[in-house]
């Protein structure tokens, strides 16, 4: 199975790749949002939003279950009507945007997850953040997109594979929940 071997060594090859001093910045700025009680929002469409939900999930049971400081984390396209209303009447690229409007407090930390990095909704969303007092954490893949640009801290899969980036945003979650834990 060719393509198996091929998926498996091009998984481990933009692991490899990984910048680890920014999943180190990642989980510096995840820290200091708990010990400060900023929220830490997160968002993504399609994989990377069902990546953004598992973020949160880790985060507000498994990093803070039974310990005194608490993760203060939310995910914006949990809310599906919130989604389909904000898409329905207004414009489907502020659907996160217009959610910060309502929640960003300065110091807040705001990740936007997105393969190519050019997801308008997600970059929106990041200009907004970072207008607004923000850290801005982006993870990206293939060759990061403008997210990797205007992110205060980007974590990048660099790999032209959406699936192996996807893979990678997964690992590099599961590596700051060790860290967080």
């Amino acid at each position: 199975m060719k393509t198996i071997e091929n998926y498996i060594t091009n998984l481990k090859q933009s692991l490899d790749k990984l910048d680890v001093t920014q999943i180190e910045k990642v989980a510096d700025t995840f820290k200091k949002a708990r010990d400060q009680k900023k929220k830490i929002i997160f968002f993504g469409n399609g994989g990377s939003g069902s990546t953004a939900t598992h973020f949160v999930c880790d985060l507000t049971k498994g990093c803070s279950y039974e310990k005194n400081s608490k993760i203060r984390a939310i995910c914006l396209n949990d809310n599906i009507p919130t989604l389909l209303a904000y898409s329905n009447d207004v414009s489907y690229d502020v659907v996160f945007l217009e959610q910060l409007k309502n929640l960003l407090d300065p110091g807040d930390v705001v990740v936007g997850i997105s393969g190519s990095g050019n997801s308008k909704n997600i970059l929106n969303a990041i200009e907004y953040a970072n207008e607004n007092g923000a850290i801005t954490i982006g993870l990206t893949g293939f060759n990061g997109g403008k997210l990797s640009e205007i992110a205060s801290v980007a974590v990048n899969a660099n790999i032209n594979d959406m699936q192996i980036s996807e893979d990678i945003h997964v690992i590099v979650m599961h590596m700051l929940y060790k860290l967080l834990a």
